[in-house]
């Protein structure tokens, strides 16, 4: 029997619970699992970007009037103003849950359009990540202090940091467009709609803002990611599909673990079957969200078209080879395509880029269902919503609020939403994303 763990990327991307496949499901969300970052190569050394950092004072609660709400904790933004020239445009991108540095360093269309519009670009770090942290190393500790951490007060901050650059540019008059991608792309719409006099328009790129309640089928994401696979090669989709049944054998027999630490070449031996189903499971969605048509390096060093890549090792393979084997030989193209690793650290994965604060934002307003169909090439399974309440509860003693976004935000009939007030904002989809089908 495997696990399933409850993760939220853009971003994306953290495990929340243990549940038997058969009653709950992987929750991936915009940005990056941080168990999908734990290796060597993804703790390389930050990459060179062309932005100067700075440190705005923010304010820690834009709501309320408390004693503690005046407390300051010292937000990172980027900047590049090579090519702006005052008056003109703004562009700010919505940071996501992670590192600014990192999404600024795989971001280039801003860099690419920022000579043709003379725009100064800034990149905005998220509260609670990177090094935007309110309370210092004691922002993670309780509720007491996460509970500053939600969109609505991340969307304040980036108002007051806009408004307040602007008026030490002195630059009033230069109109802002806000860009985001995932979770950030997420913001950026919300942003628009929730500051129409900050910012004039908005990219919003892979922006699953329809991923909530009960306005997209919950099935959508997986049956997108098997979309991606079957389109890549029917046998391909059919081992991966088989997989789980092998792996789910293996575990009942008395030296399965031994045998699987083996085959996975992992660094330390398994304690549970658990661990090689979620590092399966993490790299084919992850493949998915990245399936890039040129090589990238955002979650992993992977090659052009990486979906395509996998599903060619897997047809490589003889018939008569194990799925396990042949699953475990396309996961390693996710985890080790720069072949810099010798083993696999398949447990205690590192947080690499700061983005395990997206726990507390899955456990309270960032609520996305979702389960796999009988379509998936992963296993039938369903959403428990009071199983998932008590694990946030036992983890944080706080009990979400699955209704909170379409309610702050709205998504339902988004369509006349839109045409009523939502002007100005481009929602960019790549068909083949997982994230398309709630875009």
């Amino acid at each position: 029997m495997g696990t399933c763990t409850l993760l939220l990327l853009l971003l994306l991307f953290a495990i929340l619970a243990s549940t038997p496949v058969t009653e709950s499901v992987h929750l991936f969300f915009p940005g990056a699992s941080y168990q999908s970052l734990a290796t060597k190569q993804a703790k390389a050394s930050k990459p060179k970007i062309p932005y100067q950092a700075h440190y705005f004072p923010q304010v820690l609660d834009h709501f309320t009037f408390l004693p503690k709400s005046s407390k300051i904790f010292y937000q990172k933004y980027l900047i590049n103003n090579r090519y702006w020239h005052t008056g003109g445009p703004i562009f700010v991108y919505t940071g996501n849950e992670g590192d600014i540095e990192w999404f600024a360093a795989n971001t280039g269309f801003l860099l690419d359009i920022a000579p043709k519009f003379k725009a100064l670009l800034v990149f905005i770090e998220h509260r609670f990540y990177g090094e935007s942290l309110p309370f210092g190393k004691d922002s993670y500790k309780s509720a007491e202090t996460l509970g500053y951490l939600n969109s609505q007060q991340a969307l304040a901050d980036y108002a007051v940091l806009i408004r307040s650059l602007k008026q030490n540019l002195s630059s009033e008059a230069s109109p802002v467009v806000v860009f985001g991608g995932s979770y950030g792309g997420m913001l950026a719409a919300w942003f628009r709609l929730k500051y129409p006099h900050i910012a004039v328009g908005a990219l919003a790129s892979s922006a699953p803002i329809l991923q909530f309640d009960d306005i997209t089928p919950w099935s959508s994401f997986y049956d997108a990611v098997s979309q991606d696979f079957k389109e890549a090669s029917l046998n391909c989709y059919e081992v991966i599909k088989g997989s789980w049944a092998e792996l789910e054998a293996l575990s009942t027999q008395k030296q399965g673990l031994v045998e699987l630490s083996r085959s996975f070449r992992t660094c330390r031996d398994l304690h549970s079957i658990d661990s090689a189903w979620n590092w399966l499971w993490s790299a084919f969605v992850y493949t998915a969200m990245v399936n890039y048509p040129t090589e990238a390096n955002f979650m992993m060093p992977l090659p052009a078209y990486p979906v395509h890549e996998m599903c060619k090792i897997i047809d490589g393979y003889s018939p008569k080879a194990s799925k396990i084997s042949r699953v475990f030989a396309a996961a390693s193209l996710y985890y080790n395509y720069s072949r810099a690793e010798r083993c696999f650290e398949v447990e205690n994965g590192h947080d690499t880029h700061g983005l395990h604060g997206w726990d507390w934002q899955a456990c309270t307003e960032m609520v996305m269902p979702m389960t796999c169909s009988k379509e998936s090439m992963f296993p039938p399974s369903g959403f428990d919503y009071k199983e998932f309440a008590e694990e946030c509860m036992r983890r944080f003693g706080v009990k979400p609020r699955p209704h909170w976004i379409t309610t702050e935000f709205g998504g339902k009939r988004i369509n006349q939403v839109l045409k009523r007030f939502g002007s100005n904002i481009i929602f960019s989809n790549g068909m083949q994303d997982p994230w398309s089908r709630g875009g």
